[in-house]
């Protein structure tokens, strides 16, 4: 039989980069991916942007030989079921997959709109997602948006640059005031209105009645299209039934990507994670924050000396224009100039 090697869930940037950095410490044991998502690993942010305007098809995180040539196997349909800490096991998809190390980068699923009707609005996560409102956009002469995180922003602008008349609903005065504060959100303001979006704010959405989306103040919108980019939820379930240390729905680690189980690791998303700049833990769901963690938590598993240092942040395009922010050592948001 041969030897277990690493054990990845996850095929976005944290658990490929993870897979990476291992086989690069070690090129005898086995790497293997297992993901619930039926593409080959792929990356996310044109989803919003590129792919989402229909300027963009290939989003492939690699070509598959890639994956071959470094003999890291990607298995698909593989959700995860359950994790024995114990032997050294993960289930996924029905099949006991034995390991020597294991990366959790579960990474997090959309939150449904808790409002009757909600079901009926679209979500943003996976490439799955993303045909549906790529599809409805190119026919549909109106929108509405609910949730003014970058994503929702993302997707405001790129349907409006598409010719749609775009409503982005959100209970902040400006967009992202509570993150970013009234001046920030007031460039991010002038970037959506730039792109033809219309802001409504401090408004919440109260249910989905058929084309209409209803509102708190009384106001009902009639639409082609409604989005939901209303937050995430880590997958970390399997994790804490498995009794890792897990806080705010995400799994606990330190600066190396080390969970409380010895030989256990997590990282993107579905990790509280030390940073060791800051000083503190945080939650940055950035995409190269996923990347950096993963190729942290990959050499680790391999034993090589790895933690998570460098300045986090995240970076967004809003119609024709780049933002930015970084989260410094004193813990509060900075952002990067929006003009």
């Amino acid at each position: 039989m041969a030897t277990p090697g690493v054990i990845v869930i996850g095929s976005g940037p944290a658990g490929v980069s993870a897979a990476e950095a291992f086989r690069t410490h070690d090129d005898v044991r086995s790497v293997r991916i297992l993901t619930e998502d039926p593409d080959p690993p792929y990356a996310r942010p044109p989803l919003s942007k590129d792919y989402l305007r229909g300027d963009a098809d290939d989003v492939a995180l690699h070509p598959p030989q890639w994956f071959r040539d470094r003999s890291i196997e990607v298995v698909h349909g593989a959700t995860l079921e359950h994790i024995d800490l114990a032997g050294c096991r993960v289930v996924a998809g029905g099949t006991s997959f034995p390991y020597a190390a294991l990366v959790l980068a579960c990474g997090a699923r959309p939150t449904p709109l808790p409002v009757p009707g909600g079901d009926r609005a679209l979500q943003l996560r996976s490439l799955a997602d993303a045909i549906r409102p790529r599809r409805a956009g190119a026919q549909a002469s109106s929108a509405v948006v609910i949730g003014a995180g970058f994503i929702g922003c993302e997707v405001a602008a790129s349907l409006a640059l598409q010719g749609v008349t775009v409503t982005l609903a959100a209970p902040d005065t400006v967009p992202q005031q509570q993150r970013l504060g009234a001046e920030s959100g007031k460039r991010l303001l002038g970037l959506l209105n730039a792109a033809g979006v219309r802001y409504v704010g401090g408004v919440a959405v109260e249910a989905i009645d058929g084309r209409a989306v209803i509102f708190d103040n009384g106001v009902a919108l009639d639409t082609d299209l409604v989005l939901a980019a209303t937050g995430v939820v880590p997958n970390s379930e399997a994790a804490q039934a498995a009794g890792l240390s897990v806080e705010q729905s995400r799994i606990v680690v330190g600066a190396d990507m080390r969970t409380s189980a010895d030989g256990v690791f997590a990282a993107g998303d579905v990790a509280w994670a030390f940073n060791a700049t800051a000083g503190r833990h945080l939650v940055v769901e950035h995409w190269q924050d996923a990347i950096d963690q993963g190729t942290v938590a990959g050499a680790a598993a391999v034993g090589q000396s790895s933690n998570w240092d460098g300045v986090p942040g995240f970076w967004s395009t809003i119609g024709d224009t780049t933002v930015g922010e970084t989260l410094i050592a004193a813990g509060r948001p900075a952002p990067v100039p929006l003009d």
